[in-house]
Formats: C-alpha cells, sequence, structure tokens
C-alpha cells in the first residue's frame, strides 16, 4: 500500500471525526459507483452533506481544494444525485449540499483542517 494511500485514508478518518464532534451524522463512506465514489455522506440537520475529503502533506503544491475544481464539482453532482437514487429513504426531504473537507499536515494528529460547508 503507497504512503498517498495511507495519508488519504488518515485524513479520510480524520474528517469524518471532525464532523462527527460537530454534529453530522455519517451515513456512509467511501460509496462507490460506475460513475466514481464519494468520501464521506452525512447528515446534518436538514441536509444531505456530500463530503469530499482532500489531504495533503503540505501546502507546497497547493492548498487541497485547488483539486476541486469545476469539473470535480459536476462530477461530485453526478455521484451525489446517484448516492440519492440508491438511497431514497436516507435522502428524503433532505436538500443535497457538496461540502469539503481540506487537511494540510503529514501527522494527522497535528494537521489543520479547514471546512467550506457549501463548494457548489
Amino acid at each position: 500500500m503507497a504512503a498517498k494511500d495511507d495519508l488519504g485514508r488518515a485524513g479520510e478518518q480524520q474528517a469524518a471525526d471532525y464532523l462527527t464532534k460537530r454534529g453530522y451524522r455519517i451515513v456512509d463512506r467511501n460509496w462507490r459507483c460506475p460513475q466514481g465514489e464519494l468520501d464521506i455522506v452525512a447528515v446534518v440537520g436538514r441536509h444531505l452533506s456530500v463530503v469530499e475529503v482532500k489531504t495533503r502533506r503540505s501546502a507546497s503544491f497547493g492548498h487541497p481544494f485547488d483539486a476541486i475544481d469545476d469539473r470535480k464539482r459536476r462530477r461530485l453532482w453526478q455521484l451525489a444525485y446517484a448516492w440519492r437514487a440508491a438511497h431514497p429513504d436516507l435522502a428524503r426531504g433532505r436538500v443535497l449540499r457538496l461540502e469539503a473537507v481540506g487537511i494540510v499536515g503529514a501527522v494527522p494528529e497535528t494537521a489543520s483542517i479547514e471546512h467550506l460547508e457549501d463548494i457548489a
């Protein structure tokens, strides 16, 4: 397993812990379909939040959010709609929202976390 994959998994766990502490209920992680994968799907208030997690060892090559361009957002929307169609009971009555968590740091316990609640 590549160190990059380990860092990504650690970042996703850190993001899930961060969101849970802020009242989010994680309902799915690493959900896959033919079009791709969603990192985290969570419920908070009236929202069904699809959360993209980007983890970097440093910001030397740009901020993690720089990787979420228009093409990536379009794909996340497609995946969000596919997830909603596959889970109608969990999605019913909730407003879809795209979010992002950016983590910068080689050590998860001391890494900085930024959270954008709406990246539409």
